[in-house]
């Protein structure tokens, strides 16, 4: 149920069976909290730590600098990640709403701000478990006593093309692996024009991974705290197991040394500072709205400061630690075939199902460290589809909670509703041609849509609602306001740093290609399309507040900032229920 009203009754009952049926009702429409303070940290790192710590941050710190990278990564850490999560943490446990109705609160000018990360987070959810999908044909596939993807002599390899190692420099050649992931996984088709029909056994695999994500959703908050306590842990005992592995084999530190030696005149390149900025805020997951919702489900009066230094420092720690494991196996891996490292090492979903899987199969005990891998795989990604699936149904929940639960009966339903919805938009993904499908989604929203987005947001809650309205918000929670640093980042730091890299996104702007595929003009448009549909929401929203205001301009645009949240009040359920059992007593 939305705070806001918790705070007191129309009606003064003047019968005791009244008064308990009131607090009967009252009681069961509290919005649910976490079962301990542990099981919100795990959700959160477990959606902050996903599949980009792993493909992405070895491969831009290598690119970047090696270990110079980690000076202005994690100067961006502190400046701006840190900042920001503490910030949609606070405003998520305050309000007790999901994005869309607290940031309505905090600034009506932009309140689509809020509807905008619902949807970036709905498309996301459609396409992200395509990937879990892959993880499962993966997994299924590394029981087998040989790996399918080690050698040429299997059905759907083109022989003369085919190495059983990496090709190198011989641009003509392609990887037995490569060629596993292309004509057998993918059946991939030439183009996107050419959608080449269902690919069945991902299908049956894309029905495995929903069925997963809905059986830990089901009920809320009170399945997915428990669920994270594996989802959450499990990768790191294999990133553990695999670093303990991995440096044993020859090769490997030169791997390492080519992931860590510094090469410090990047640091004088301005592309360094923004990719290490836009790193930190896509790893965190700033702006997709999951933060705002799983906080919404805390206690008042839970440490959030605290719950954001934690999974900010895990976070950090696991992309560093994943970078240890992946250039490890690939100086083995540059060593067994007498390889430059620089010839291997790549980033994005070629990481983890082509290479990755290739330097597996070379290792001694494959069998054991293949499906370890596949099953780590399959924890990071569902962590952070959990997350995304629940930005939806908490909106769904806050917006038309009642009417809902009228149609639909239980809110068990509800999570079944969206995960099927989510499962259909998905299938155009599991086409032959679904590569380039998920390419071109994958581009206008994680990268195209969300800078917008994340702008918007930074503007709402920073300068428009205000960072002494936040700290007041930190000060009623935590009984002291956040200190100078908090404030000045909010203020200046953050704001401007996500201006540079909106503004570099857009300088740096190129268009959408798979390997060496470029998209058709209608197959831009279509991408461009989905970026509107998430950010069109918030010019719409400011011209609808300005169109219901009265008065002048002058008197829309005033109204259209000033909050309705209202922060003179307390707004803990404790003290709520308190007020409104003592109206309730005084009135008997």
């Amino acid at each position: 149920m939305d705070v806001e009203g918790e705070g007191g009754y129309a009606l003064v009952p003047t019968d005791g069976k009244v008064a308990t049926e009131l607090r009967t009702s009252d009681s069961k429409e509290q919005r649910p909290t976490w079962g301990r303070r542990l099981e919100f940290i795990l959700a959160s790192v477990g959606y902050a730590v996903g599949l980009g710590n792993v493909w992405r941050f070895p491969y831009l710190c290598y690119s970047s600098g090696g270990g110079a990278f980690m000076i202005p990564y994690l100067i961006m850490v502190c400046v701006c990640g840190l900042p920001l999560l503490f910030m949609e943490f606070t405003v998520g446990q305050y309000t007790r709403l999901g994005p869309v109705h607290a940031f309505a609160k905090m600034c009506p000018l932009l309140k689509g701000v809020g509807l905008a990360t619902v949807v970036i987070s709905f498309v996301f959810s459609t396409y992200y478990n395509v990937l879990m999908s892959w993880a499962i044909y993966y997994l299924f596939n590394s029981f087998r006593s040989t790996l399918p993807w080690r050698s040429c002599n299997d059905t759907w390899n083109v022989v003369q093309n085919c190495s059983s190692g990496f090709p190198g420099n011989a641009t003509h050649l392609q990887s037995a692996s490569q060629q596993f992931f292309d004509n057998r996984l993918l059946e991939k088709t030439d183009g996107i024009e050419d959608s080449g029909g269902l690919r069945w056994e991902l299908l049956g695999c894309l029905v495995v991974a929903w069925v997963i994500v809905y059986l830990c959703i089901f009920k809320g908050v009170k399945s997915t705290g428990k669920v994270v306590y594996f989802t959450a842990v499990f990768p790191y005992f294999i990133l553990f197991a695999l670093l303990i592995n991995n440096v044993q084999l020859p090769g490997a530190i030169n791997g390492i040394l080519y992931f860590v030696t510094p090469v410090w005149s990047k640091l004088f390149e301005i592309k360094v500072w923004v990719n290490a900025a836009a790193q930190v805020f896509n790893s965190l997951g700033i702006g997709f709205g999951s933060m705002v919702s799983m906080s919404s489900y805390n206690k008042f009066n839970n440490n959030v400061l605290r719950d954001a230094l934690i999974v900010t420092m895990t976070n950090s720690f696991t992309s560093i630690l994943a970078g240890f494991v992946i250039f490890s196996a690939i100086g083995y891996m540059a060593h067994v075939h007498n390889l430059p490292v620089d010839n291997i090492a790549t980033d994005g979903p070629g990481l983890v199902f082509v290479v990755y899987p290739e330097v597996i199969s070379t290792m001694p005990l494959f069998q054991l460290w293949a499906p370890l891998f596949f099953i780590m795989l399959l924890c990071l990604g569902l962590d952070s589809q959990f997350a995304t699936v629940e930005v939806a149904i908490t909106f769904l929940k806050d917006e038309f909670g009642t009417k809902i639960l009228q149609f639909l009966k239980r809110e068990e339903l509800l999570a079944l509703v969206v995960c099927l919805l989510c499962f259909i938009l998905g299938l155009p993904h599991i086409t032959k041609g679904g590569i380039y499908v998920f390419q071109l989604m994958d581009h206008y929203t994680a990268v195209v849509s969300l800078m917008f987005l994340a702008f918007a947001e930074v503007v709402a809650a920073c300068w428009v609602f205000g960072t002494p309205r936040i700290s007041l918000m930190v000060k009623r929670m935590l009984g002291r306001s956040p200190n100078i640093y908090f404030r000045i980042c909010w203020l200046v730091l953050c704001p401007l740093l996500v201006l540079c890299i909106l503004v570099a996104s857009i300088v740096q702007y190129t268009p959408v290609r798979y390997g060496k595929y470029k998209y058709p003009s209608w197959a831009e448009g279509v991408g461009w399309g989905v970026s509107l549909v998430s950010i069109i929401w918030i010019p719409l929203g400011a011209i609808h507040e300005l169109y219901i205001n009265k008065g002048s301009l002058h008197d829309r645009l005033k109204s259209a900032v000033t909050p309705t949240l209202d922060l003179d009040v307390d707004n803990s359920p404790d003290t709520q229920n308190h007020q409104q059992k003592s109206t309730l007593k005084s009135s008997l």
